[in-house]
């Protein structure tokens, strides 16, 4: 009995860390809390992580070394508890299947690589940065409008034409690659030594970057470097062009699925019985003596939006706008 006890006890505390450390639980206080010491964590070890590459703040070096294990100590536990509370992520599918997806889910790839550089990859140092992400999720309105998953349906659902801009740009800078390769080659060898030694100068002027460090040097190859320039900035604006329609897109259905859903707060359904004063009446009429504005009849098993001479019938159920 008392191993019951002590179990139960065990599984309500488990339940309340996997609440606490759940990220943008607004509504729990200790939850907020340790977001807001997350993010404290996460935002003294990137200062850090910037800082050591002063050596001005050379004599700081033990302080932020000793700042830096701190920060990834917190990292540790926080990812151990994560990996001990699995299982509230996936309620029902075993201990076992929770901890390995996890794992291989985005944050668990987040938290491990966030760790493993300090100690060894530390030439992978950089991969802290992705803890940010973490920051961005406290910042959420809701799981429809959240900011992240707007932008990730703009580019799902513009993922067809995205790939065919892609693959216009890379057949453009294989051909412009070819171009040059065949004006320069005799008078820079050393330079564009194939058809693919220009891939660098292609991709710098489509993408209207320009270094500078390779460029044509004869009569043809700068006619060449003028008109790829040209179609480098169309190029450029066909993708940034399709993103902003999707942009457009889905912010109108947005406010569109807001507007409608508004106006369904304001809809009454109204059965028409043998005792209704509506019987015979026309919407026109309903409107003016009722205040009412019948949107939708739905008449022996087919519904349709009424004009305003249309009459109501006995039996007729009525969605109604009160005015």
């Amino acid at each position: 009995m008392k191993k019951t006890i002590t179990k139960k006890n065990m599984e309500i505390r488990k339940r309340r860390i996997f609440d606490i450390i759940q990220i943008g639980n607004r509504s729990d206080r200790e939850s907020r809390a340790f977001d807001i010491f997350i993010v404290i964590n996460i935002l003294a070890n990137i200062l850090v992580l910037f800082l050591q590459t002063f050596d001005s703040l050379c004599a700081y070096f033990p302080l932020f070394d000793a700042i830096e294990a701190c920060t990834v100590a917190v990292f540790i536990v926080e990812y151990a508890l994560r990996i001990w509370t699995a299982e509230f992520l996936f309620p029902g599918r075993g201990k076992r299947y929770a901890v390995k997806h996890f794992l291989l889910s985005f944050d668990g790839i987040v938290d491990l690589l966030t760790i493993l550089p300090f100690f060894f990859l530390s030439g992978f140092v950089a991969f802290r940065m992705l803890r940010v992400v973490r920051i961005f999720h406290l910042f959420r309105i809701n799981a429809t409008y959240d900011s992240f998953n707007v932008i990730w349906s703009v580019l799902y659902e513009k993922r067809n034409q995205l790939a065919s801009s892609l693959f216009i740009i890379i057949v453009m800078m294989l051909a412009s690659s070819l171009f040059l390769y065949s004006a320069e080659h005799q008078a820079q060898p050393e330079i564009f030594q194939n058809a693919f030694s220009g891939i660098w100068w292609s991709v710098n002027t489509l993408l209207t970057v320009g270094y500078g460090d390779i460029y044509p040097v004869t009569a043809v190859g700068r006619a060449m470097a003028i008109l790829i320039a040209f179609l480098g900035v169309g190029m450029v604006a066909i993708p940034t062009g399709i993103i902003s329609a999707g942009f457009v897109e889905q912010y109108t259905q947005m406010q569109n699925k807001d507007g409608s859903q508004d106006i369904s707060l304001g809809l009454q359904t109204v059965v028409i019985d043998i005792d209704s004063s509506w019987i015979g009446k026309s919407v026109d009429e309903i409107r003016q003596e009722y205040r009412a504005e019948p949107v939708l009849i739905s008449r022996d098993g087919v519904s349709f939006s009424p004009a305003g001479e249309e009459r109501v019938h006995l039996g007729d159920a009525l969605a109604v706008h009160i005015l």
